[in-house]
Protein backbone atom coordinates (compact mmCIF):
# COMPACT_ATOMS: atom_id res chain seq x y z
CA UNK A 1 0.00 0.00 0.00
CA UNK A 2 1.27 3.52 -0.55
CA UNK A 3 2.35 4.97 2.41
CA UNK A 4 0.29 8.48 1.50
CA UNK A 5 -2.89 6.91 2.05
CA UNK A 6 -1.93 5.07 5.02
CA UNK A 7 -2.99 7.56 7.27
CA UNK A 8 -6.34 8.22 5.62
CA UNK A 9 -7.05 4.51 5.30
CA UNK A 10 -6.03 4.32 9.04
CA UNK A 11 -8.91 6.78 9.66
CA UNK A 12 -11.70 5.32 7.47
CA UNK A 13 -10.99 1.93 9.22
CA UNK A 14 -12.53 3.37 12.30
CA UNK A 15 -15.63 4.10 10.32
CA UNK A 16 -18.57 1.21 9.30
CA UNK A 17 -18.89 0.81 5.74
CA UNK A 18 -21.02 1.34 3.45
CA UNK A 19 -21.37 4.31 4.23
CA UNK A 20 -21.53 7.96 2.32
CA UNK A 21 -18.19 9.56 2.02
CA UNK A 22 -17.81 12.63 1.02
CA UNK A 23 -14.76 13.36 -1.72
CA UNK A 24 -13.48 17.03 -2.36
CA UNK A 25 -11.14 18.54 -5.06
CA UNK A 26 -10.18 21.64 -6.00
CA UNK A 27 -9.33 21.34 -10.18
CA UNK A 28 -8.28 23.91 -12.92
CA UNK A 29 -10.88 25.35 -14.46
CA UNK A 30 -10.71 23.42 -17.82
CA UNK A 31 -13.37 21.45 -18.96
CA UNK A 32 -11.52 18.08 -19.84
CA UNK A 33 -10.07 17.89 -16.55
CA UNK A 34 -13.34 18.85 -14.66
CA UNK A 35 -14.98 16.19 -16.78
CA UNK A 36 -12.40 13.52 -15.45
CA UNK A 37 -13.04 14.33 -11.98
CA UNK A 38 -16.72 13.64 -12.66
CA UNK A 39 -16.00 10.42 -14.05
CA UNK A 40 -14.64 9.13 -10.86
CA UNK A 41 -18.00 8.89 -9.70
CA UNK A 42 -21.49 6.68 -10.17
CA UNK A 43 -24.09 9.28 -11.69
CA UNK A 44 -26.73 9.10 -8.51
CA UNK A 45 -24.05 10.70 -6.77
CA UNK A 46 -24.66 14.14 -4.96
CA UNK A 47 -22.30 16.49 -7.11
CA UNK A 48 -21.46 19.91 -6.65
CA UNK A 49 -19.18 22.21 -8.72
CA UNK A 50 -18.18 25.65 -7.68
CA UNK A 51 -15.76 28.22 -9.06
CA UNK A 52 -13.60 29.92 -7.00
CA UNK A 53 -13.49 33.78 -7.28
CA UNK A 54 -11.34 34.54 -9.81
CA UNK A 55 -12.77 31.47 -11.68
CA UNK A 56 -9.35 29.71 -12.60
CA UNK A 57 -10.32 26.60 -10.33
CA UNK A 58 -13.64 24.59 -9.65
CA UNK A 59 -14.17 23.07 -5.91
CA UNK A 60 -15.67 19.82 -6.94
CA UNK A 61 -17.47 18.00 -3.62
CA UNK A 62 -19.04 14.27 -4.34
CA UNK A 63 -21.29 12.27 -1.92
CA UNK A 64 -21.01 9.25 -2.85
CA UNK A 65 -22.37 5.39 -1.10
CA UNK A 66 -19.05 3.93 -0.55
CA UNK A 67 -18.80 0.19 -0.16
CA UNK A 68 -15.61 -0.22 1.46
CA UNK A 69 -12.36 2.09 2.40
CA UNK A 70 -10.39 0.20 -0.50
CA UNK A 71 -12.65 2.14 -3.49
CA UNK A 72 -12.13 4.92 -1.70
CA UNK A 73 -8.89 4.88 -1.52
CA UNK A 74 -9.30 4.10 -5.25
CA UNK A 75 -10.97 7.09 -6.25
CA UNK A 76 -7.98 9.04 -4.60
CA UNK A 77 -5.56 7.22 -6.96
CA UNK A 78 -7.27 7.34 -9.72
CA UNK A 79 -7.80 11.49 -9.04
CA UNK A 80 -3.96 11.57 -8.57
CA UNK A 81 -3.80 10.83 -12.45
CA UNK A 82 -5.61 14.58 -13.00
CA UNK A 83 -3.04 16.88 -13.94
CA UNK A 84 -3.74 19.79 -11.57
CA UNK A 85 -6.20 18.36 -8.87
CA UNK A 86 -5.71 18.93 -4.98
CA UNK A 87 -7.43 16.35 -3.14
CA UNK A 88 -8.86 17.94 0.05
Amino acid sequence: MDDIYANLKAQLKLQEWPNVYLFKFIVPNDSEKVAKVTALFDSPTDLNLQPSKTGKYISVSAKELMLDVDSIINVYKESAKIEGLIPL
